[in-house]
């Protein structure tokens, strides 16, 4: 549709996740008509990001150090280690300020339509981690759709014969929310997920 390197920016920003072609058409118009100290600024952002970051190398979260700030605190509990699949999980959780243990990010789900399996993920390096026998509980917080609940599945069978305390993140209704508007597998994950109120 358009001449030569515009295209091709469109193009890129297309492959972006949530970016679709009329997204990626406005972004670019968009970086076209910005100051180019800001549009250098982007790409000097970009490139240090590429050169700069790295992955934890024991945990596999997002770090600009050999070790992540979480692995690092010797204030965290080494004992209770949450898995979830992406970096961004470990954000979302951060946020509650709830979980004060250590993380293990996966790098993904286990989904057979698109060809990953235990091997693509990093399990080998969670059941290396464990092998020290600090950990005595494992929180499984894959996200609950079909990939999640495969992989959380299959971890939950492979780490129970080592004698760890598997755990499961609640799923259920939101806070704030109505039960007409709760789908049947949400609300039946909200009975499953019952608990008693200490009054």
């Amino acid at each position: 549709m358009y001449e030569g390197v515009v295209q091709d920016l469109i193009d890129e920003l297309g492959h972006l996740p949530g970016v679709g072609p009329k997204s990626a058409q406005r972004i670019a118009f968009h970086i076209l008509q910005s100051d180019p100290v800001d549009v250098r600024r982007l790409v000097s952002a970009l490139t240090e990001v590429i050169e700069k970051v790295r992955f934890c190398v024991r945990c596999g979260n997002v770090s600009a150090e050999e070790l992540c700030r979480i692995c690092s605190d010797a204030r965290r509990d080494g004992t209770v280690l949450c898995v979830v699949e992406e970096s961004k999980d470990v954000v979302a959780i951060e946020k509650t300020r709830e979980f004060r243990g250590r993380y293990h990010v996966l790098g993904g789900a286990i989904s057979p339509i698109e060809g990953v399996g235990p091997d693509d993920l990093r399990v080998k390096e969670l059941v290396t981690r464990l092998a020290s026998g600090e950990v005595t509980e494992i929180i499984l917080a894959t996200d609950p759709n079909l990939e999640g609940e495969a992989t959380a599945t299959y971890l939950a069978r492979l780490l129970k014969p080592m004698g760890l305390r598997v755990t499961r993140l609640a799923s259920g209704l939101p806070v704030g929310g109505d039960l007409e508007y709760a789908d049947e597998l949400t609300l039946g994950r909200a009975f499953e997920g019952r608990r008693l109120l200490d009054v």
